[in-house]
């Protein structure tokens, strides 16, 4: 890769010899560390990384905190990582704006691979993908956000309003997961009853509509007890 993309290590005690920024070097990465939170936020702010890997466990913030502090002022991609992790620390982290999660140990190559997916999703994001503002495209599918329309093979696809939000939600979040208490509250509100029966009838239907095979789906993909991404 000829612009090297920097990634910045967040791990106590970390080196910039050891086995991981020393992976990332090898694979075309630049990779700067820090090892406590707090320099993590300042690396964030001056350094402006392309990406972080976060752990989890850090002794002065916890990750989670440096996350939420981040988000505040930042839309890097950011993957948390734990060593102890749970799932309702992971469904935690994504709902606070995490990008990805996983779990140690784990092999160079996946994370390779989740690095490659956050980048190229923090770029369409940015770019919009060269498409007309409003108009989010996924392969065969299209949507028009101001005119609230969705087409695949540009045939119409006539959604619920519900169904409808839902999609635009995770078509707005490419390659994130989005918890189901997220989608429950942003669908349909705050004091919404945390119905994820309700959700998956949603989801069934929208697949019907706008995925080959249903039971096979490439758009809209399920992170078991978690939630959905869009692929």
């Amino acid at each position: 890769m000829t612009n090297k993309s920097t990634v910045l290590v967040v791990e106590c005690k970390i080196k910039s010899s050891d086995a991981l920024p020393a992976a990332l070097e090898v694979n075309g990465y630049r990779p700067i560390t820090a090892g406590n939170g707090n320099a993590a936020i300042s690396m964030i702010s001056s350094h402006c990384p392309d990406i972080a890997l976060l752990s989890a466990a850090l002794p002065d913030i916890n990750g989670l905190e440096v996350l939420r502090n981040v988000r505040q002022w930042s839309s890097i991609p950011i993957i948390i990582i734990s060593a102890h992790g749970s799932e309702s620390e992971e469904v935690k982290a994504l709902d606070m704006g995490a990008d990805d999660y996983i779990k140690q140990p784990f092999g160079i190559p996946g994370l390779l691979a989740r690095i490659r997916t956050a980048l190229r999703h923090s770029v369409c994001s940015e770019d919009c993908r060269g498409i007309p503002s409003g108009v989010l495209s996924r392969g065969r599918l299209v949507i028009d956000s101001a005119s609230h329309s969705v087409s695949v093979d540009s045939k119409v696809v006539h959604l619920t309003q519900n169904e409808y939000r839902i999609l635009l939600l995770l078509a707005k979040h490419p390659g994130k997961v989005l918890t189901y208490s997220y989608i429950i509250e942003q669908v349909w509100g705050r004091f919404a009853i945390d119905d994820r029966q309700l959700l998956r009838v949603n989801m069934a239907n929208i697949r019907k509509k706008i995925e080959l095979d249903p039971s096979n789906p490439k758009y809209i993909v399920t992170e078991v007890g978690i939630g959905y991404r869009m692929a």
